[in-house]
C-alpha cells in the first residue's frame, strides 16, 4: 500500500516520540543527541530529551554523562552520542600533530583532566579564527582538533566548558563500506522518514564528520536494493526510511513544544512538506526581522504542527507566548493539553535535587 503524508507524519511522531524510559535508553535507541549552547531558557539537548526520558530536568545528561559514558561528537551535527555511535566515526583519517598540538597532547596525558584555562601558564593567551569568523584561545582550538582526532575525548563540563582526558582508541574499527552503511541506517532512523533528496543532504555533513568514507552518493540506492531502505512517492516527493519501521496509524493527542533540532523539526524541507508552512531557527536574525521569534519553538499539536510559542522564564516564572500559523484549535481538548504542556515545561525547569 502507497502511504499518504499523514501516514508519514503520523510514522515520523511515533518513531520519534517513543514512550519514555530511562536517559540511557532515550539515547541509546536516538543514537545521537544534537547539542546547542544557547539556553532559551534551555539548552537544545534539554528540550530534545525532556520529551523521551521519564522526568527529565534541565542538564541531566550533563549531570549523568560521565556515569553512562556518553561521547560528544559530530555525527551530521555536534552532539551527545552512545558509545556504539562514536565507534562508527572513529578513527577519522590521521595526519601527524604539529608540535604545538603533541606539546598540548602531552600536557593532557600528564594531568589526565585538562580544563582549557590549564594550558595559560604554557601557552598563553593567544587567540585564532573559529569556524564562525570569531576569535578563540589558540589552546581551545588545539584541544578541539586533538578531540576531532580522536586523541582526546571530552570528560564533562564545567560552566559550560569541555573538559578533556586521553582517549584510547581500542575498539576494532568496522570496514569503511560497513561502517557508512551503519552511519546512513542511523541517520535514516533518527530522522526519517525523509525525502530523498534530504537525506542525501544530510549525508554530506559526513565529509566532516567521517572524511574517510567514500560512496555517500551511491549508498542510498544500495540500501533501497538491498531492502534496509524502504522509499515511497507521496506527493511526488521520495521519502526515505528504515525497512524495520513499520507506517503507525495511532494519531498523537497532545501538545508538544518541540526544540529548534528536534528530529521531528531538524529537516526544513520536510518540516514545510509536512506542516505545510516554514519553521525558520531565528536566533542569529536581526530582531526587526523576525517572523517567529528569538527562540521560537514548534508546537505540535495531535499529528500536526500548527504553530510555536516562544518561552522565557524571568525571575522563576514561566511565559508562554503562543502564535499560531493555523486557526487556534477551539476545542476544550487543546486547552487541556496545552495547559498540561505548560506545566511539565515548568516542571523540566525545576532544579533537581542534590543527588539525583
Amino acid at each position: 500500500m502507497n502511504p499518504k503524508l499523514t501516514d508519514l507524519r503520523r510514522q515520523a511522531i511515533a518513531a520519534s516520540l517513543f514512550r519514555p524510559g530511562t536517559l540511557k535508553q532515550a539515547i541509546e535507541r536516538l543514537g545521537f543527541v544534537q547539542a546547542d549552547p544557547i539556553r532559551s531558557p534551555a539548552r537544545a539537548q534539554d528540550l530534545i530529551l525532556r520529551h523521551r526520558v521519564k522526568d527529565y530536568r534541565a542538564g541531566d545528561i550533563d549531570r549523568q554523562y560521565h556515569r553512562l559514558q556518553l561521547e560528544e561528537d559530530r555525527l551530521y551535527a555536534y552532539g551527545y552520542m552512545p558509545q556504539s555511535t562514536w565507534r562508527l566515526l572513529h578513527p577519522r583519517a590521521g595526519r601527524k600533530l604539529s608540535a604545538g598540538e603533541r606539546r598540548v597532547l602531552d600536557i593532557a596525558v600528564a594531568q589526565q583532566r585538562i580544563h582549557p584555562r590549564d594550558l595559560e601558564a604554557h601557552f598563553g593567551r593567544k587567540v585564532e579564527r573559529n569556524a564562525w569568523g570569531g576569535q578563540s584561545k589558540a589552546t581551545t582550538r588545539t584541544l578541539e582538533r586533538l578531540h576531532y582526532h580522536g586523541y582526546l575525548r571530552v570528560a564533562g563540563r564545567e560552566s559550560g566548558i569541555r573538559v578533556y582526558e586521553p582517549c584510547s582508541q581500542d575498539h576494532e574499527p568496522l570496514e569503511l563500506a560497513d561502517r557508512l552503511r551503519q552511519l546512513v541506517l542511523l541517520v535514516a532512523s533518527i530522522l526519517g522518514p525523509l525525502p530523498d533528496t534530504s537525506l542525501r543532504t544530510t549525508l554530506s555533513y559526513l565529509a566532516y564528520g567521517v572524511p574517510a568514507l567514500r560512496g555517500r552518493r551511491s549508498v542510498v540506492p544500495a540500501l533501497i536494493e538491498s531492502g534496509e531502505l524502504t522509499s515511497a512517492f507521496v506527493d511526488d516527493v521520495r521519502y526515505v526510511w528504515p525497512s524495520a519501521r513499520a507506517i503507525r496509524g495511532r494519531p498523537n493527542e497532545t501538545v508538544r513544544f518541540l526544540a529548534p533540532f528536534d528530529p521531528l523539526v531538524w529537516d526544513r524541507r520536510r518540516f514545510e512538506q509536512f506542516w505545510g508552512w516554514p519553521y525558520r531557527f531565528e536566533a542569529y536574525v536581526p530582531p526587526a526581522k523576525r517572523q517567529l521569534g528569538y527562540y521560537a519553538l514548534p508546537m505540535l499539536w495531535r499529528d500536526d504542527v500548527i504553530g510555536w510559542v516562544n518561552i522565557s522564564y524571568p525571575g522563576g516564572t514561566l511565559l508562554v507566548e503562543p502564535g499560531f500559523k493555523k486557526a487556534k484549535p477551539a476545542d476544550a481538548a487543546f486547552a487541556t493539553e496545552f495547559d498540561a504542556e505548560v506545566a511539565a515545561f515548568q516542571a523540566f525547569l525545576q532544579p533537581r535535587k542534590e543527588g539525583l
